[in-house]
């Protein structure tokens, strides 16, 4: 296990899209292990891996999912949305301190692979709904600022 280095704001891999993981062996297994370890360490509720340099599509999330604590996916995709939008606060372990209050589907179906390489379909609704969409949005390139509206990117511009 391994507390991997969380990157943080303007580092260039936040932007890229991650690529998909062809086969579920050794090495994912335990850069999930070491991603729930780094979140565990960084106080989050979910890591995506290009957030620890990692270009490939695995998201953990924590929580309680069917009596596991920690969720592992590998790519994941949203099958799903509702058109029904919440707003709710979301941070992230790469901006550290900032809080948005952004824009999202009320509840989503995802559909990935688990730790061990079996096929997982998930429904999801509030702050799990919320966490997933955050997480594959980090997989795609997707900060979570880019979701904000107009308005709120200029309050957030005149503010930093």
């Amino acid at each position: 296990m391994a507390i991997l280095e969380i990157k943080k704001n303007k580092e260039p891999v936040l932007k890229k899209r991650a690529r998909k993981v062809r086969k579920v062996d050794k090495e994912i297994r335990q850069l999930i292990v070491d991603m729930v370890q780094t979140m565990a360490k960084g106080q989050g509720i979910g890591l995506a891996a290009p957030q620890v340099g990692v270009l490939r599509r695995v998201i953990v999330i924590q929580g309680d999912f069917k009596g596991q604590r920690i969720l592992g996916l590998i790519n994941p995709k949203i099958t799903k949305m509702s058109k029904e939008k919440e707003k709710g606060t979301e941070g992230c372990l790469s901006f550290p301190g900032v809080f948005l209050e952004i824009k999202r589907a009320k509840e989503i179906k995802v559909k990935g692979l688990d730790i061990n390489g079996k096929k997982v379909n998930l429904k999801a609704k509030g702050l799990l709904a919320r966490v997933l969409q955050h997480e594959i949005d980090h997989l795609n390139g997707i900060l979570f600022f880019n979701r904000l509206g107009i308005i709120d990117k200029i309050k957030l511009k005149l503010w930093h």
